[in-house]
């Protein structure tokens, strides 16, 4: 049996950079809160809660006062930053460089288009903690599209500017894109479909993934992938592998392992999502190694 890592997967730059301030952060000063789960990962929530990471919703957050709380790299909406200030909440901002970006270029883009009585679309999942700091930006006026029905809440005769959550695949953006470049076709005006501003958004760290795991996936006997049950990353990229391998497997932990998935002669691939940690897809790899086959029908 072979069982090789993928070495693309893991932890993007972003989350990687805020669980590294939450850790310095709490060597120096021992708890600190952390706004929603710092990763879409709850083995890691755990292993960081046992170092002091305490994690809060944003009802709990209007009650601190006096306290350090980390911004994870999702992002925040400015609102969050108001009321630190007003609590004397001191903030470890690990927002991610490349959404810190585009929540600029959104804010500037919808300072723009609403001098034109224009709108500002943002692809992306509902509620998601990127996708809420986005909309921030726009005083909540964004229209989130996820999926085709959506592109209902879009007022085709007017100006628009499209962007896209820094996580969504390249394909959904594009599509999405097109259908929208239809719509304000059917309108008949030239003006608005060549002012139509569409912003491709997407992390490439994130989006590179896809073409690297659909090798990686096509290479192996049996995919094990490795990620959290709330990451929409995950969610994505395990579709990814599953489309290319039909014998791919999502899990959580290694406790989810079943023997009957592999055969000793297999080559057998882990991957993950860009939450999950590379310890754990290496306890999953040692975890493999030590099956007992014998225990197979």
């Amino acid at each position: 049996m072979e069982i090789v890592i993928d070495k693309n997967s893991g932890y993007c730059f972003g989350v990687e950079y805020a669980i590294q301030m939450a850790e310095e952060e709490m060597n120096d000063s021992g708890t600190l809160y952390c706004l929603g789960d710092i990763v879409h990962n709850d083995m890691e929530v755990e292993r960081l809660a046992q170092k002091g990471l305490k994690v809060i919703d944003r009802e709990q957050l209007k009650e601190l006062k006096d306290c350090k709380v980390l911004i994870r790299a999702h992002g925040e909406p400015p609102e969050t930053y108001q009321l630190a200030l007003k609590n004397n909440i001191e903030l470890i901002d690990a927002s991610c460089p490349v959404v810190l970006k585009l929540q600029n270029r959104v804010k500037s883009a919808y300072d723009k288009i609403t001098e034109k009585k224009g709108q500002v679309v943002i692809y992306g999942k509902k509620g998601h903690a990127e996708v809420i700091g986005l909309t921030g930006q726009t005083n909540q006026e964004a229209i989130i599209v996820t999926e085709e029905k959506d592109l209902e809440a879009i007022d085709y005769t007017k100006p628009i500017v499209l962007f896209s959550q820094t996580t969504k695949s390249t394909k959904g953006f594009y599509y999405i894109k097109s259908l929208i470049e239809e719509r304000i076709a059917q309108q008949g005006d030239k003006t608005l479909l060549e002012s139509f501003d569409a912003n491709d958004s997407i992390c490439r760290q994130v989006s590179n993934r896809e073409p690297q795991l659909t090798k990686f996936a096509q290479e192996r006997d049996v995919i094990v992938f490795v990620s959290g049950k709330k990451s929409s990353n995950g969610k994505s990229l395990y579709a990814v592998c599953k489309t290319h391998n039909e014998r791919s497997y999502f899990i959580e932990r290694a406790e989810e392992l079943n023997p009957d998935w592999f055969h000793p002669e297999d080559k057998i691939g882990i991957c993950g999502a860009t939450s999950t940690p590379m310890w754990l897809m290496e306890n999953v790899a040692d975890a493999i190694a030590n099956l007992d086959f014998s225990l197979v029908e």
